[in-house]
């Protein structure tokens, strides 16, 4: 893990070096504007290793917060810059492209500059456009009424999605009017700080249904037992390798994420469980889902991915997951792998979407 980490940022570093150097090419200033430019997008990339070391903690919450904006924003721009340079680079080579235009060139500034304006403000936009995604699940077991079940996973609240945001998200799922709520992990994004600071619990508090949740993994890199506290107080019923049976007709488990190397199998937590009832599972990470169809769970709900957020990192994730996003079925279980409401870092959703499921639960 530890080589794995280092790896990435010899990678981020090294694109990083790549960029700079182009831009520093490319631009036809002088050369103290030339600098002026090179040194902002150095400071505003570097300052995410603040995001990492803990730094943003010592800070007020306003600044923490454009520290955590601009810093993660510029990874996603970092790659976009990155793959037209090197694009740039290929058709030079071919001589496709003349090598003039990459050095002192205004229409070349200008117009990688306008596509990456574009781009970025149609991914934010994009990003603020929740989609509402409809669910059909049936069942032959026994229940005593149509649920209508709300859905959603990596909320990643904190220095980027602030209060007032989470508070239309709350709208939304109020005016569904569920009978149950359940997130699948990752409502915490990198510190509880923020959350606390904002009050966020009071939000949670206004809507009007049954909140179940079981952890993601940002749950353990914000402090696990802070983490908790927070769900208490926000009148979130956490799911920790633990269950609970709804209506005795529904019996619903969350597990612990796999972050946590010794949570108990899917096995463990479905012994005492009466066939009869319509189960569902909360895990966080979509791995090894042939064990859910295995164990004849009805139904899981993950999120985890977010699809890579941005293409092409969607790419990656599907072809590192069984599924990476949406509805699936292995034998006779359902999953939704959702791409999640919210987003770690830039707010920007390209070829990905921000969504959130309203799921319908009858006997068929």
């Amino acid at each position: 893990m530890k080589i794995m980490f280092i790896f990435f940022i010899l990678l981020m570093l090294g694109g990083l070096t790549y960029t700079l150097w182009h831009v520093w090419c490319i631009l036809p200033f002088p050369k103290l504007w030339k600098w002026v430019v090179v040194a902002a997008i150095a400071i505003s990339f570097l300052g995410m290793f603040l995001i990492f070391s803990g730094g943003m903690e010592k800070m007020s919450l306003g600044m923490a917060s454009i520290v955590y904006q601009i810093g993660t924003s510029m990874l996603f721009i970092l790659l976009y810059l990155v793959m037209i340079f090197i694009v740039l680079d290929l058709l030079r080579l071919v001589h496709l492209l003349p090598s003039t235009y990459l050095h002192d060139n205004w229409a070349a500034t200008l117009s990688i500059t306008g596509f990456m304006v574009v781009v970025f403000a149609w991914g934010n936009i994009h990003y603020n456009n929740k989609v509402r995604v409809p669910l059909q699940l049936t069942t032959s077991k026994p229940l005593p009424k149509e649920y209508k079940i709300v859905m959603m996973s990596d909320l990643h609240l904190g220095y980027h999605n602030h209060r007032a945001e989470f508070a239309h998200w709350v709208d939304m799922v109020n005016a569904e009017h569920p009978d149950l709520i359940l997130i699948a992990g990752d409502i915490v994004d990198i510190s509880v700080r923020p959350l606390i600071e904002e009050n966020v619990a009071e939000e949670f508090r206004r809507l009007e249904a049954p909140v179940y949740a079981c952890l993601g993994n940002h749950e353990f890199y914000s402090s696990q037992p802070k983490a908790k506290e927070f769900m208490a107080a926000a009148g979130i019923h956490l799911l920790q390798d633990s269950n609970v049976i709804i209506d005795s007709c529904i019996c619903l488990i969350g597990r612990d994420d796999r972050t946590n190397h010794s949570r108990k199998t899917l096995k463990d937590l479905l012994a005492d469980v009466p066939q009869n009832q319509y189960t569902i599972v909360l895990d966080h990470q979509p791995y090894h889902l042939e064990e859910t169809a295995e164990c004849g769970v009805d139904f899981q709900l993950s999120g985890h991915t977010h699809r890579g957020q941005v293409w092409p990192i969607s790419w990656i994730t599907d072809a590192l997951y069984e599924c990476s996003w949406g509805s699936y079925q292995r034998d006779n279980t359902h999953y939704y792998i959702s791409s999640g409401i919210g987003l770690w870092g830039g707010k920007f959703r390209i070829g990905t979407q921000s969504e959130y499921v309203v799921a319908t639960l009858k006997t068929n």
